[in-house]
């Protein structure tokens, strides 16, 4: 090639080396240039717990239960016996019987109050008989009927539970002195009876008892 060209041998390696490294560079391109299966990565991302408050479950529609109905805004009662001005009289919800007694006119004086009690809050339809026994009945009514059997009713009406003194409960059969108080601290306790189903919770009186006074008494 020398001797053929006229090259010196300084030029000829140096050409030799020139086309060595492009061999070389035309291999690396033609390598490159090759194509390739290319694969999408996957990535999986880890959802952290996140702390959720739950929110305050709401009722369903069907199962929300009603309001209860307003409690009346009065209580009617009747005072009777010795007062001023007997009567119906309607008052104020807590009113007290001291307060029915002054809408009433207020009490003659000299007249026996003992057997009420006159903080005691009233209750809707009571009875509040003044200075008058509960056995003998408004002025101008017969006197009561003497003890008989169990369920006869006295005559001047059923006795009121709210009202009426140890005493006047003394009268009714099968009652003593010791229930008649029991009737007395059960009433003072829960604000008077407001059904005669209520005297079946006083200590001392059991079924047998209230079915013989159930007829005999009154709220």
């Amino acid at each position: 090639m020398q001797l053929r060209c006229g090259l010196e041998r300084r030029t000829l390696a140096a050409l030799a080396v020139l086309l060595v490294v492009g061999v070389v560079l035309a291999g690396r391109l033609f390598w490159s240039g090759r194509p390739e299966t290319v694969h999408a990565p996957e990535v999986v991302v880890r959802a952290e717990p996140t702390a959720t408050t739950p929110a305050d479950p709401v009722p369903p529609v069907d199962r929300q239960v009603a309001a209860p109905p307003a409690a009346p805004s009065v209580v009617v009662v009747d005072v009777s016996g010795e007062v001023r001005r007997p009567g119906v009289l309607r008052l104020p919800t807590g009113a007290r019987v001291v307060d029915a007694l002054r809408a009433a006119g207020g009490v003659p004086p000299g007249t026996d109050t003992t057997g009420l009690n006159r903080a005691r809050v009233l209750v809707d339809g009571e009875h509040i008989l003044v200075g008058v026994p509960a056995t003998a009945g408004p002025p101008g009514m017969p006197a009561a009927a003497p003890e008989g059997a169990a369920g006869v009713a006295p005559a001047g009406g059923p006795i009121s539970l709210n009202s009426a003194t140890v005493e006047q409960l003394d009268t009714l059969p099968g009652v003593g002195p010791v229930l008649a108080r029991h009737i007395v601290d059960h009433r003072t306790r829960h604000g008077g009876f407001r059904s005669v189903e209520e005297l079946r919770e006083v200590r001392g009186i059991g079924t047998r008892r209230f079915a013989d006074l159930r007829t005999l008494v009154r709220p």
